[in-house]
């Protein structure tokens, strides 16, 4: 097995001091330029490789944000992700992905994991079922800020960076009842999650403000598969519906399976309006029309948010990404 290269080796083989090589490796100014040169040269040689943890010991910054999620599945959290990585990078950090599974206990191992590692920052998607966020609030005093995003808990003194989950559906709403559907099926998620109940709260207010509360009907869907046998549910009985509303993109997949296995003309026979992070509804023809809830800005948000965390500021701030309507050819 090769032996290690140090520093200290590298000071030896030059007769130098320790401080001066890790100097020189770094470019420091006070190290003349001839001197940096025989360092750097002869670190390259040797291949030599810094011992990432201790710097991480010595400086307290590990240059690596946690980012931990119930699951990488879906194309929300691959934009956001994406995106993350494009400005992490622009700044010299890297990103160490944890999934939760929408487990609490795995979420919670994850928390020390980051912290264990020295992290520099954390971003952090809370389960369904996570109520206790105290470990989390413990880890200012280490100075490693944390950013929740997307799924994010009720108390309010954290920072939190979400979708526009209100106006997305209200925008989605206002489209039905301005194209005077009278038959919408509004497929919602796990009704025990606090995202189902936002968007299903704005939906109904929305319907209910136009006085259109018999031109809908409400079904719940846990994944894909459910959301297809609502669909299907509802297309055999006598009073089909002219449109369907989906409040996701997991929902959305689901529903265009049904109506592809049952040939169903969009829009001429059935109006269909989503929200969704946009990369779904570009599957399907004619592209489905959307309210836009992007993973993609949510990360550019998030992760100007924990740079602001990082210099120090003292406030604790929700922000909230705007959401448009996208129109395809599905409404």
């Amino acid at each position: 097995m090769k032996p290690t290269v140090t520093l200290k080796k590298i000071a030896e083989m030059l007769n130098m001091s320790i401080a001066t090589v890790s100097r020189a490796l770094k470019n420091h100014p006070d190290i003349s330029a001839e001197t940096r040169r025989k360092v750097q040269e002869l670190a390259g040689t040797l291949d030599y490789i810094p011992n990432a943890y201790a710097i991480s010991l010595r400086t307290n910054n590990s240059k690596e944000f946690g980012v931990i999620m119930p699951s990488i599945s879906n194309s929300f959290y691959q934009s956001f992700i994406g995106s993350l990585e494009e400005e992490a990078r622009r700044y010299g950090y890297s990103l160490v992905i944890l999934q939760s599974g929408d487990d609490p206990a795995i979420e919670l191992e994850n928390i020390r994991k980051c912290k264990n590692a020295r992290m520099s920052g954390i971003f952090l998607s809370v389960t369904s079922a996570t109520e206790d966020i105290s470990e989390v609030l413990k880890l200012d005093k280490l100075n490693i800020p944390t950013i929740f995003f997307d799924k994010v808990p009720a108390y309010a003194a954290c920072n939190k960076v979400c979708t526009a989950d209100v106006r997305a559906t209200q925008l989605a709403a206002e489209l039905l009842l301005s194209k005077n559907k009278k038959r919408v099926l509004a497929i919602f998620g796990n009704p025990s999650l606090s995202i189902t109940q936002i968007r299903l709260n704005a939906f109904e207010e929305a319907m209910l403000s136009a006085k259109a509360k018999k031109n809908y009907t409400l079904a719940y869907a846990h994944n894909s598969p459910d959301a297809a046998a609502c669909l299907n549910k509802a297309m055999n009985q006598k009073n089909q519906p002219d449109a369907v509303f989906c409040m996701s993109d997991e929902i959305l997949m689901g529903v265009m399976k049904t109506v592809q296995t049952l040939k169903v003309a969009v829009p001429e026979t059935l109006g269909i309006v989503a929200i969704s992070d946009g990369f779904i509804t570009q599957l399907y023809y004619p592209e489905i029309t959307y309210a836009e809830t992007s993973g993609f800005k949510l990360g550019k948000l998030a992760f100007s948010r924990m740079m602001t965390c990082i210099a120090g500021t003292p406030f604790v701030q929700t922000i909230v990404d705007d959401s448009v309507m996208v129109h395809g050819g599905s409404l």
